[in-house]
Parts: structure tokens; sequence; C-alpha cells
């Protein structure tokens, strides 16, 4: 009898071609693959809560995979990191219900956004912020983000190749919070989000904040439903999948 396992996973995405598995590039789901058959001797698939783009990270991605095995979770836990290592650990792993599913189950998922707004660059943490040399004006951000919270069509910041069979979503929260005078983080949290959509709206927010662009300009873009409309997509360095709710 097969048992279903959920996994909480942390990870570096720099070196990786995001979560799904490709031919011939390394990816999170992929090495996770490779070392769950690997020591349990048969095929592994496993599903996450949602494929990240390459280069984004994670510190609370889930995953669950089922599998033919008399090996318990805290067994699995400690098998699996000493043959991930590095820029993948396994946080958890956990004996579920038969019916659980990560991506099918999830009901809220929440991003972070990172950012340095200074004139030199960071040598340590380079990976996982996006440097932005001109001054940003937080207030005008703040003041979008209260025109995308909420249920809305969200087509104008939907990257190209979404698998969806509707562009609305609900975002339960968005704004902005200061860590250090040079240091801030956009916070977004909602019950799906589209390929891009994150990225497609801080780079559309940092409009906003250099002054390109109003917020009335940014309620347009919104209710326009066009990506040509819309500010550059955002690097994909400074995005971190930070929580998932079931």
């Amino acid at each position: 009898m097969k048992k279903n396992f959920k996994l909480t996973l942390e990870y570096d995405g720099t070196e990786y071609s995001g979560w799904q598995v490709q031919n011939n590039s390394p990816t999170i789901q992929g090495e996770i693959e490779n070392a769950l058959g690997l020591m349990l001797d048969q095929p592994i698939r496993i599903w996450g809560s949602g494929r990240t783009d390459a280069g984004v990270h994670a510190l609370a991605q889930v995953a669950n995979f089922q599998a033919s095995t008399s090996m318990g979770q805290s067994q699995l836990k400690k098998g699996l990191n000493s043959l991930l290592k590095g820029p993948i650990v396994v946080h958890e792993c956990t004996e579920v219900d038969e019916a659980f599913h990560a991506r099918y189950n999830a009901r809220e998922k929440e991003y972070h956004y990172f950012f340095l707004n200074r004139e030199l660059p960071c040598a340590v943490g380079r990976n996982f912020v996006w440097h932005i040399r001109h001054p940003l004006k937080i207030d005008a951000m703040e003041e979008c983000c209260r025109i995308i919270t909420g249920t809305h069509d969200f087509k104008a910041f939907e990257g190209a190749g979404s698998p969806r069979s509707t562009t609305v979503r609900t975002l339960f929260l968005a704004g902005f919070e200061k860590t250090a005078k040079d240091r801030f983080y956009f916070k977004i949290r909602g019950n799906g989000f589209l390929r891009f959509m994150v990225r497609n709206i801080v780079g559309t927010l940092v409009l906003a904040g250099a002054g390109k662009i109003t917020p009335i300009d940014f309620r347009k873009i919104l209710q326009g439903r066009d990506r040509s409309l819309a500010g550059p997509t955002a690097p994909a360095k400074g995005l971190f999948l930070m929580k998932v709710s079931y």
C-alpha cells in the first residue's frame, strides 16, 4: 500500500531552471525525485504547491509524493537531506492522508520580494535582492497596492504560457515592509497566482515608485487587461515563496 508524504522545503533557486522537471536542465523537482528514487528504489513523482520560475527561491515550498515503503517520515527527511545538501533543505516530512495534494488543496500562498534601494550594490546576498539605484517613493507604491487588493482580473500582469482557466485572482494582502534604511520588501498573499504575476506587478510598482506612472495610471493598467501596458518583469532573484496555507 502506498503512503502519501508531505514535504516542506527551503531552496536557493539561483542555479536551477525553476521547479518543474526539464530536459537537460537542473530543477528542484528533478533533484528531489532523483534523490527519492535512489533512496526508495522506485520511480517517484512529486507535486509542488506551485511551479516557481528559474532563479526564484522558497523558504516554505510544499510538495507531496506517494511511495510504497516501510520507511518512516523521519528516515525520509534525514535521507533526503543527506543526498540533497546545499541549495535544497527538507524542513519537514510528514505522512498525510492519501487525499492530500500539495497543489490542489492549497488555499493561500504568500510571496515576498526583496529590494536594496541605494547607489551601491551588495556583494553578500546579491542573489536575493533587486538592487535599484534611484530612490523609490514607497507611498506611491503603497497606493497602487491598495488598488490590486481584492478580487480582480490580473490579465495585465500575466506572463505568456500561464496554465489557467481564468485570470481572476483574489489578493488578501499587498504592501511593503521596511527592514533597514535602504532595504524593504513587498509582501503579497492570495488564493493563487498567474505565471510571472508577482514579478510583473513588482516591475510595474517600481515604475510608480520612480514617478514614471501614477496610481491612476496603475489602475488603468489593471483595468486594461493588456500585458503590454504594464511594466517590465522584475528579476527572479528577489522573489521568495514564504508560505502555503491549507
